[in-house]
């Protein structure tokens, strides 16, 4: 019984959808799960990925993973996110750094001793940079949708993907249940800046998911924020995916990777309205393969992107490195059609 108990305890999250919760203490550790190649390759003898860290160009920019809680109000500057909290929560530790998959995982919250009610429950605030998510998904919507279609047979769907208006935005709610463990799962996702932006609420007790998500429309979020676009544009750069990519390149230099070749490097960059690379973050990388990925960024001249007849600041991802990308089925099923206002 405590060994199916244990299998049944996943949360759910949407590039990387399952997360295990310990039996007794509560703690998220999030696995990975959707990101896993379903026709996995052996790493090379010797390659150890082991090491590979966060890192920008400068440390003044604001940084997805650089949100804190203050105060009792999470927030974070890249997403233009605050989301109060009471006084009954807090959290434990920081998250880990981001995956090469572009996941975050933002905060983890717990009850305090000043919880009152029935059962207690967890609240997970995560990312998902929709530049390298894995899923074949384009935005949150569909993003949702897929992993709600891989659904594994232990958990029972309480609330298909539906939009819902939470602090003036729209957002994609799915719930679902663990029936041996009476574990209830109520997910909540937007997207921002071309991140999968969500919150994942677990308890044995409804009521309190129910109030938790109705503390949802406190959260101070950006205009636009939205399930479908979440575009960025405004005080932020538009984001585009892609955009580093054939005619819009001008001129470019390859970066000579000599050692540590087979891990995949995610990097974000953002374009001037001149078209040269003016900041640089890297989601996972050695600082080796920082400094030489660095030094041919600054020499690309890019294609300024212009929005009604002025260049604008672009903010786009490159994969570096020469590891294998997960190749999902091309039957995945990825329709949005349940989710409509």
């Amino acid at each position: 019984m405590r060994s199916s108990f244990l299998s049944l305890l996943l949360l759910f999250g949407l590039s990387t959808t399952l997360f295990s919760q310990s039996e007794n203490t509560g703690d998220i550790v999030p696995p990975d799960v959707l990101n896993q190649n379903p026709n996995p390759e052996k790493v090379p003898p010797g390659i150890l990925i082991k090491g590979a860290w966060a890192s920008a160009s400068d440390s003044e920019t604001p940084l997805p993973e650089g949100g804190s809680i203050v105060d009792n109000v999470y927030r974070n500057q890249y997403f233009g996110l605050s989301y109060p909290l009471s006084s009954a929560w807090y959290q434990k530790s920081d998250g880990p750094p981001p995956s090469d998959s572009g996941y975050y995982v933002l905060a983890q919250l717990s009850p305090t001793d000043k919880f009152k009610g029935p059962a207690k429950g967890t609240i997970l605030v995560s990312a998902q940079d929709l530049f390298f998510a894995s899923a074949p998904a384009k935005n949150t919507v569909e993003l949702v949708t897929y992993a709600s279609n891989r659904l594994k047979p232990d958990y029972k769907v309480e609330r298909q993907p539906s939009a819902v208006k939470i602090a003036n935005h729209t957002f994609i709610r799915f719930d679902y249940v663990a029936p041996v463990a009476d574990l209830h799962f109520y997910v909540l996702s937007t997207q921002i800046r071309c991140h999968a932006m969500q919150f994942v609420f677990t308890s044995r007790d409804p009521k309190l998911l129910e109030s938790l998500i109705q503390e949802m429309n406190k959260m101070g979020l950006p205009g636009a924020a939205d399930a479908a676009a979440g575009t960025g544009g405004g005080d932020v750069p538009v984001c585009i995916k892609d955009y580093a990519t054939g005619k819009n390149v001008v001129h470019k230099v390859e970066p000579i990777l000599t050692d540590r070749k087979f891990n995949p490097i995610p990097v974000r960059i953002i374009i001037s309205k001149t078209g040269r690379v003016k900041y640089i973050h890297f989601l996972s990388a050695f600082p080796e393969q920082a400094k030489i990925i660095s030094e041919a960024l600054e020499q690309w001249t890019l294609k300024p992107y212009v929005v009604n007849g002025e260049p604008v600041e672009v903010e786009t991802g490159i994969t570096f490195g020469q590891a294998p990308r997960p190749s999902w089925p091309a039957t995945a099923k990825t329709t949005s059609a349940a989710v409509s206002d």
